[in-house]
């Protein structure tokens, strides 16, 4: 971060929230005077300064603003019988396939951790290998909720014995949050959250309470919600979004 000169590959810091939609540059400027714009931690108030777009962690009112990237970060709706992979020995419909009937010119991609075959929803695929690496690993701990229409009808005691925690024969599972949307005869809807990415966890979790899964849907990774995202179609994530997961993988 400078005050001054023609540095190269520098940004004044007004023009640059602008460039990101923020808001227009006079606004951008009423905001840094207002004391609403961090640059590495440290308010700026003053009009000029210039940026390194690529690295500067930059916050408006608390909010991180992405660094200027030329990596790809997408949200897809995976359908039901799409493999979490790029490519199948067994001809399975892939990710692959996906991409190449939404977004051609995106080049090579990596999904950030996996939903089986038979789960459809929240997917974040890019080309940003760090990331990608980050958001899947469970130390970063990044929540996730699936919404499972189940076998039978869960009980009050089967959603306590939820949230207070279940082992499997790989080890315990913690349940951040459990409710019970709708149940009838012989069939309920639940959303749970959890923040682990093991195989099946989430269909292995509920069939050991007694209600095997029917569907899986993943309707949000940690700040990324599906909302109205068709199955089998593709959005980039926004500002918002891509700052709190940024912030949340410590990059």
């Amino acid at each position: 971060m400078t005050d001054a000169g023609d540095d190269a590959g520098l940004v004044r810091l007004q023009k640059l929230l602008a460039q990101s939609g923020v808001a227009s540059r006079r606004k951008c400027e009423e905001l840094m005077l207002a004391g609403e714009v961090e640059v590495d931690g440290k308010v700026v108030t003053r009009l000029g300064t210039k940026v390194d777009p690529s690295t500067a962690v930059i916050r408006v009112s608390g909010r991180r603003l992405p660094p200027a990237s030329p990596h790809a970060y997408l949200v897809l709706n995976k359908p039901r019988g799409v493999v979490s992979t790029m490519s199948d020995p067994e001809g399975r419909r892939t990710l692959t396939d996906v991409l190449a009937e939404q977004a051609p010119e995106q080049g090579r991609l990596f999904h950030v951790g996996r939903l089986d075959t038979d789960t459809s929803g929240l997917l974040l695929l890019t080309n940003d290998g760090d990331f990608a690496q980050r958001m899947a690993h469970p130390s970063y701990e990044v929540d996730k909720t699936y919404v499972a229409e189940v076998e039978g009808e869960v009980t009050k005691p089967v959603l306590r014995r939820l949230r207070d925690g279940v082992t499997l024969d790989d080890g315990p599972v913690e349940v951040r949050r459990v409710k019970l949307v709708t149940t009838g005869p012989g069939k309920s809807v639940v959303e749970l959250v959890i923040h682990e990415g093991r195989n099946r966890i989430v269909r292995r979790l509920l069939q050991h309470v007694g209600h095997p899964v029917r569907r899986l849907t993943r309707t949000a990774f940690g700040p990324v919600v599906l909302g109205q995202l068709r199955e089998g179609t593709l959005r980039p994530l926004t500002n918002d979004e891509l700052g709190a997961l940024l912030d949340r993988a410590g990059m």
